[in-house]
């Protein structure tokens, strides 16, 4: 890298020192407007320039690629890149009953939200309990999403907001684990469903990590699979899922029109 081009990737970055020590919001406090005296329009929004959203958006698609766990560099690239199909994402919610409740009232997913005793006190096979048991056997919990900062919009950014908080709920929806396979598979569902380029392009390049063995069942079972029952099912940002604890897992995926993985994938990686 020449040092003007690292002089210019500095300077794009300073926002982000600004910013740093920042009190982070509460993870069940909706994203709303603040003071546009301060320049922000909601908590931990980071204003940068077209310039700083393109470093930005290079950068961390290079950091995604190479390590697909750096949560954060693949939430910076779905903020940088993902503004126009944030605008058709929310446009389709607004048109949905659910989906326009849920940008009125903006529910927010945290441990601070979330009634873990009553979701282990559902029966099994209820939506709630396996969502439960998916956050348990795969040791993830709610509250490692990233909070939204590069867009420039407060809908917009709730909007991105509500689809990284609902991912857990596609794993336990598509029945996929959190390996890079299960991971990868989830990316081509969401990019059918949403367009964001983030999913198509962590979709399309992610595969590059897996042996021969994943690669083979993922090109001849698995992305067929998932772009289907990506293009059948509704909207998934429109779903209540909230509302939806009670309800049986089939029931649900009979729904949306899910139907079950071709094969477990808990071994291939």
């Amino acid at each position: 890298m020449s040092a003007a081009m690292a002089t210019l990737l500095r300077r794009s970055l300073r926002p982000l020192r600004a910013f740093r020590g920042h009190p982070r919001p509460a993870a069940d406090v909706p994203l709303r407007a603040t003071s546009h005296d301060t320049g922000l329009l909601y908590p931990e929004h980071i204003p940068t320039s077209l310039l700083q959203k393109a470093l930005l958006a290079a950068g961390s698609a290079g950091m995604a690629l190479y390590d697909p766990y750096r949560h954060d560099m693949v939430a910076v690239l779905g903020e940088t890149t993902g503004y126009r199909t944030l605008k058709v994402l929310r446009d389709q919610m607004r048109r949905d009953p659910e989906g326009a409740q849920i940008l009125q009232e903006r529910p927010r997913i945290s441990l601070a939200t979330l009634d873990l005793g009553k979701l282990r006190s559902l029966p099994e096979d209820s939506f709630g309990r396996e969502y439960l048991r998916f956050l348990d056997v795969n040791r993830v919990s709610p509250d490692t999403r990233a909070p939204t900062r590069f867009v420039d919009d407060e809908e917009l950014a709730y909007v991105i907001q509500r689809y990284r908080e609902v991912h857990d709920m596609v794993h336990t929806l598509l029945g996929m684990p959190t390996n890079i396979l299960g991971e990868i598979v989830v990316k081509w569902f969401e990019a059918v469903q949403t367009g964001l380029p983030m999913c198509i392009l962590s979709a399309l390049f992610g595969p590059i990590q897996l042996s021969a063995q994943s690669l083979q069942v993922l090109v001849s079972e698995l992305i067929p699979w998932a772009v289907q029952n990506g293009r059948r099912a509704p909207c998934v940002l429109n779903l209540y899922y909230e509302r939806r604890w009670e309800q049986p897992l089939r029931a649900l995926r009979e729904e949306l029109g899910i139907t079950e993985p071709p094969r477990r994938i808990e071994g291939l990686a």
